[in-house]
Formats: C-alpha cells, sequence, structure tokens
C-alpha cells in the first residue's frame, strides 16, 4: 500500500507539471437490466470522462450459427435498442460524448473472433443477419447523434474470409450514419483488417501481452509495450488514421499484463498495484503520442457504489487504485 501512495504523489506531480492536447477518455458503459439515471452517471464525470461506449447487443446460439436475435424482450434493457437510446440520451445531457458499439455474444462465451459459417447459403444469411443488426444500431446513432459508431467487434474470421460484404456495409452505413466510424479489431487482428483506410479511427481492443511478471513494474510495461507501439504506429501511419483503443484495460490480479483477454472466472489472488501499474503504463506509452486518439476503459458498471472494490480481481477499475490513475490522467488530458 505505501508503495501505492507513492504512485499517486508521483501522478499529482506529474499532472500539475504538465499540458497535453485533449484525447477521447473514455469507459465502457456496461448495459444493465436498468435504466441510467444520473446517479449512474456522476462518478464517470468525476474521473473526468468525456465519452462513453454503449454497447447493446445481439447473440448467436454457435459459432458456426448465421442467425443473430437482438432486441427483443428478454434482454435486458441496456441491451435493447431502447435502453440503448435511453443511456445515449442522459450521457448526452451530462455533455459526456458516445461511441455506440453493437457487439455480438456467442452462447457461453466462445469467443467472436472465430465466427465463422460452414457453407456459401449460411454466410449469405449471417451476412444479411448482421447487415440488419448493424444498421439498426447506425440508425440510432444518427438519431441519437452519437459522436462515433463502431461497425464491429472482433470478428476476424468474418471480416478476413467476407471482405467485399465489409466493403459494402460500410457504405451503407455511411448512408445512414454521418459521424465517425471505427471497427474494434482484436489486438492481434488489427495488423490484417482491410477496410481502415475507409473509416475514420484505427480502432484496436487493447489486450497485448506485455509481462510474465506477477507485479511488473510501470518501466518494465512500458518496455513491453514498445514493440507493439512500433507496429501500431506504422499501421497508423500507412492507413493515415488516427489510433483508438475501442477497449483498454487489466484485471487486478497477478499476472494481469500476461494474457489481458483473459475473461474466465479463475482465482488469480487479486492484485490491486498490478492493474493500477499496468494503467498508469498505458496512460504514459501513448497518451501524448499525436497520432493516438484516445481510448475506452473496459469496463465500467452502472452501479458504481456495488463495484469493483478491494477484493474484486475482475477488469473493473471501480473503488480500487486504478481508477485514481484514471482520473489523474484524464484529468490531465481533458
Amino acid at each position: 500500500m505505501k508503495r501505492l501512495c507513492f504512485l499517486f504523489l508521483g501522478l499529482l506531480q506529474f499532472s500539475c507539471s504538465s499540458q497535453f492536447v485533449g484525447k477521447i477518455n473514455g469507459v465502457s458503459f456496461v448495459a444493465s437490466r436498468d435504466k441510467v439515471t444520473q446517479e449512474n452517471i456522476t462518478p464517470v464525470k468525476q474521473i473526468y470522462a468525456d465519452h462513453a461506449a454503449v454497447m447493446p447487443f445481439g447473440f448467436i446460439r454457435e459459432v458456426n450459427s448465421p442467425n443473430i436475435v437482438f432486441n427483443t424482450e428478454r434482454q435486458w434493457f441496456g441491451e435493447t435498442r431502447i435502453g440503448a437510446k435511453q443511456y445515449i440520451e442522459q450521457l448526452h445531457k451530462n455533455k459526456i460524448r458516445v461511441m455506440v458499439k453493437p457487439q455480438i455474444w456467442i452462447w457461453r462465451g466462445v469467443f467472436t473472433g472465430g465466427l465463422k459459417m460452414e457453407s456459401e447459403a449460411d454466410w449469405q444469411k449471417l451476412e444479411a443477419s448482421y447487415e440488419d443488426f448493424i444498421l439498426t444500431y447506425a440508425s440510432l446513432a444518427e438519431e441519437s447523434k452519437a459522436e462515433i459508431f463502431c461497425i464491429g467487434t472482433e470478428l476476424e474470421q468474418f471480416v478476413s474470409q467476407r471482405p467485399e460484404f465489409w466493403e459494402s456495409l460500410i457504405t451503407k452505413i455511411r448512408g445512414r450514419y454521418k459521424g465517425k466510424l471505427t471497427y474494434a479489431a482484436n489486438w492481434d487482428e488489427f495488423g490484417k483488417t482491410p477496410f481502415w483506410a475507409d473509416l475514420d479511427y484505427i480502432g484496436i481492443d487493447a489486450y497485448f501481452p506485455l509481462s510474465e511478471s506477477k507485479t511488473p513494474t510501470v518501466e518494465e510495461l512500458k518496455s513491453g509495450w514498445q514493440p507493439w507501439k512500433d507496429k501500431i504506429s506504422s499501421v497508423s501511419k500507412t492507413a493515415n488514421r488516427p489510433v483508438l483503443f475501442t477497449e483498454f484495460g487489466y484485471r487486478s490480479m497477478d499476472y494481469t499484463a500476461k494474457k489481458p483477454w483473459l475473461v474466465d472466472r479463475n482465482e488469480e489472488t487479486v492484485n490491486l498495484e498490478a492493474q493500477a501499474n499496468a494503467k498508469k503504463a498505458i496512460f504514459e506509452s501513448f497518451w501524448e503520442e499525436d497520432w493516438f486518439a484516445g481510448g475506452f476503459i473496459w469496463k465500467w458498471f452502472i452501479n458504481h457504489e456495488k463495484s469493483g472494490g478491494p477484493g474484486d480481481n475482475r477488469f473493473t477499475p471501480q473503488n480500487k487504485p486504478a481508477q485514481e490513475v484514471i482520473k489523474t490522467f484524464y484529468k490531465l488530458y481533458e
């Protein structure tokens, strides 16, 4: 705990002596059963976040199933069109900009990057279903004046196998939505994504492996970032587009930077310092770069007082030391 106190003192000294251009300082605002109230949004403002990702969901039964079920009465309120609209309205009332980020959930949490059909007929069914899904929320984004729209999240096989579909889809989205577009590529996918030049941001879900240490230091993590940072900046330069971390985050557990994408329920020991160090390292590595637009923390639950806390080893930084790191840097770059 003493080491964490010194960390925060260092952050405060850094914030007082530096001035930088504003960034997209976002949170991934997790869908809930309930409507959003001012009480839910005030904690977001208190960490100086100025953007929030609103994430309606569609569901697929199997990794080779072509039908997306979405916007149904069986879903949680925040996962539906009417719920997403209510979230956006409340966030906008608080001068928080919004990225609408429709996402797919495959039953039992199977990784969406493997979504792949076994026949041409099924590919065509999936394309029709996905187009219906994504254009529904592109229309919502335009109607609600959302600032950014994300056309997909971690769909590597779908993108690589059906590039013509995605070219056509982007054109159709542009016909409905006039704001900025991105796509949330997985950390090991972004270098192969073919349509960055057709979008406004190179979107990356930034779960890059950085260190195998139990409690990596900030400097160790920054060193781990360097080769990835070189590749990211190269892709940005080639496409002539800024980079947006559509998701970034670390679990508050031992070895948090070894495989940061892990979402399983493993019982790795809670490690608040490792999470705080990882947050500080990513801010110090990227937020000063002019080719970097900012990012969205994964993840932020609307019921702040009941979320996270010192005994929690999950991704949320809420009510943990990492929250103070975020607040310090978001204030610095507002």
